[in-house]
């Protein structure tokens, strides 16, 4: 059995028992049904495997700190559904669906609130560090969101600042977590920052994947229907490479799509694929990609630690890849 997958199974008996019993059942019921939901908890996971990576004893003390950063993760998932009125979560409905959004607008803030006291369970001698790292990417993760949420109204979007929001939004969080773990597990600050830097990089290229996947992967390797971003306009990197890159008789066809209200899904899909091919922004998306992934791995040595661990998240960095290799 993967290291993984032992605390795997401690963070699923902590989130189980977090919010079990609590009164009032109307704040605590939402929080308990996001959490059931499923997710692969990949962030706490994460976390443990950045301290076992330079200390395994240490591990129990990360646990804690682990479990509010996913706690935090799903906060913002929770808010997030809100303001972009998704309605389907993980093939459920969504928290202000089952209920409403008053409802979910609290019971979000008593996530961050758990949060907070989760990851203030830190070894007091790491508390302040672990205390600055989350706070300093909580905010970020808010700066990301708000970039994404301009974006919804602006096309003149460069592809720097695209990396930026995506940076923001998901990476940090996923390099935050790694280096809690090495933080707590006594890694020099080098080593510590080293593998955050391997989190970052390693986000960056999933979500660059995942925005590739949506128009180019296999429907049944994805597991969504192909096409699901071109549809609803959304801002990915393809889109906007797309939209720099080509000539004016083609951005206006581009336009025309993006515009249009009344249209046939397959046909939208299948011009603004044509228009991504002109662009080639396939492979400049898997170009980019592939050089995320290689720096990752790069950053991971440099991190050291045990051989056993460090393979093992080598492993991750791969499968989180593996969509589409």
């Amino acid at each position: 059995m993967k290291y993984s997958d032992a605390c795997r199974q401690q963070i699923e008996e902590v989130l189980t028992s977090i919010v079990k019993n609590r009164q009032p059942e109307g704040l605590y019921k939402p929080v308990e049904y996001i959490l059931s939901i499923g997710g692969k908890r990949i962030r706490p996971m994460l976390c443990m495997l950045g301290c076992a990576l330079y200390d395994k004893s240490k591990v129990d003390q990360c646990l804690y700190p682990a479990v509010g950063l996913e706690l935090f993760h799903n906060f913002t998932l929770l808010h997030d559904d809100i303001m972009d009125a998704s309605e389907m979560r993980r093939n459920k409905p969504t928290v202000h669906i089952k209920w409403d959004d008053r409802t979910a607008i609290l019971s979000g803030d008593a996530m961050m609130i758990l949060a907070y006291q989760m990851v203030t369970r830190a070894p007091a001698g790491n508390l302040p560090k672990v205390l600055e790292l989350f706070n300093r990417t909580a905010i970020e993760v808010c700066e990301g969101q708000q970039y994404d949420m301009y974006f919804e109204s602006r096309m003149d979007i460069s592809g720097d600042e695209y990396l930026e929001m995506i940076r923001l939004k998901t990476a940090v969080l996923l390099g935050a977590c790694l280096q809690t773990g090495a933080i707590i597990g006594g890694a020099s600050d080098q080593a510590s920052e080293a593998l955050y830097k391997f989190g970052c990089d390693a986000g960056m290229a999933f979500q660059l994947q995942d925005d590739w996947l949506d128009v180019y992967g296999d429907e049944e390797k994805f597991g969504k229907p192909i096409g699901g971003d071109i549809v609803i306009n959304k801002k990915t990197f393809l889109l906007i490479t797309a939209y720099n890159s080509l000539p004016e008789a083609a951005r206006k066809e581009l336009l025309y799509w993006l515009e249009k209200k009344d249209f046939d899904r397959q046909d939208k899909i299948d011009a603004v694929r044509n228009l991504y091919d002109d662009a080639k922004v396939s492979d400049t998306a898997r170009l980019l990609m592939d050089q995320y992934y290689s720096r990752a791995l790069e950053h991971l040595e440099y991190a050291g630690g045990t051989d056993e661990i460090r393979l093992e998240l080598k492993e991750f960095a791969y499968q989180m890849m593996d969509r589409f290799r």
